[in-house]
């Protein structure tokens, strides 16, 4: 509900143009040249920042009428140096058509890349620049609605999921809509642990390593969900070292989706996964899992969204099955460190 819908066109804006700003973005240096906040998700140069754009480029002043349009290339340049991350907000994927590499947007709340979406105002471009893909033709906003006004302008609205009853104030105020909650056709088995919290990101990873050995060990399926592509596969890597048998599923591995998923819930598997696997997934338990406690869903950190964390929890104890899931959190993590101020 964060991605507005957009009508878009394209204009005569020489792709070229990014490269030269990805090279200076390049030569910045932060709170020289840049400052960044990413809590509040902004981005913009300083004095000296302007003053080496200036050099780079041999004008003289950057803020004349007719380098509106640079200003904005600087921006986005050093917005996409330092607010979006590859294997994070988005991945490098070869184009379906030409095979060629192509920056794909990976949408946070479902962990799938967003086909055929692109940033608009020059942004898209700008990330492919920094990662050294040739830059499509930028695309201006012609239209632009949120999805909240799009879908007040239906005259009957309603909607079915398993994880509205924590957004029922937020549903009420903007859609004008009530919550009705259904109990589920069988008593919910699973445990819903405690969170375990850690003072570093290495100390958490250390756990977790342990944690799914131990359940591993004995039979017992786990399923790791993590927020990031780059945070399953630094994971991955972690078990590999530990000699863990597992599969990861996450944007990049998309097309073994069924696959994977289909073997989650049998006897000793261990499933690395971003959000993909924390929707519209029912993961069928193998033979004797039931015995073992079911299946063990570990989250690897907090996602800004409470609805997210539910749903990857909902993944384990379904149809009155047993299950189990707990957290394991640190001081590092995204979450405490923005969020966190003061503490």
């Amino acid at each position: 509900a964060r991605t507005p819908l957009i009508i878009s066109g394209q204009p005569e804006e020489a792709a070229e143009t990014y490269f030269q700003f990805a090279k200076i973005a390049a030569k910045m240096k932060d709170g020289e040249h840049f400052e960044f906040d990413e809590k509040l998700h902004v981005a913009y140069p300083t004095e000296g920042g302007v003053e080496l754009a200036e050099k780079m480029l041999g004008i003289e002043n950057l803020y004349l009428p007719e380098h509106a349009q640079l200003i904005n290339h600087l921006n986005q340049s050093i917005r996409a140096r330092t607010l979006y991350h590859r294997d994070k907000e988005y991945v490098i994927a070869p184009d379906e058509r030409t095979g060629e590499p192509t920056v794909k947007i990976v949408d946070e709340n479902t962990g799938r890349v967003m086909e055929g979406r692109r940033w608009s105002e020059g942004l898209h471009q700008a990330v492919e620049a920094k990662e050294g893909v040739r830059p499509q033709q930028e695309n201006v906003t012609v239209a632009s609605i949120t999805i909240q006004n799009y879908f007040r302008m239906y005259r009957k609205l309603a909607g079915m999921t398993g994880t509205a009853h924590t957004e029922a104030a937020e549903l009420k105020e903007i859609y004008g809509l009530d919550v009705v909650q259904v109990p589920p056709n069988r008593p919910v088995q699973r445990k819903d642990e405690n969170d375990f919290i850690f003072k570093t990101e290495r100390g958490k990873f250390q756990a977790i390593v342990r944690e799914i050995k131990e359940r591993n060990e004995k039979g017992q399926p786990v399923l790791v969900g993590t927020i990031a592509v780059a945070r399953s596969e630094a994971l991955s890597d972690e078990l590999n070292r530990n000699g863990i048998k597992h599969t990861v599923l996450n944007a990049k591995h998309h097309a073994q989706e069924a696959e994977i998923i289909l073997d989650a819930g049998q006897p000793g598997a261990v499933t690395i996964a971003t959000n993909m696997a924390g929707r519209g997934i029912d993961i069928k338990l193998g033979e004797g899992v039931k015995e073992l406690g079911g299946l063990y869903v570990l989250g690897t950190e907090r996602h800004e969204s409470r609805r997210i964390d539910d749903q990857l929890r909902g993944r384990s104890g379904r149809q009155g099955d047993p299950g189990e899931s707990r957290f394991f959190l640190s001081l590092d993590d995204d979450l405490m460190r923005l969020f966190a101020t003061g503490a």
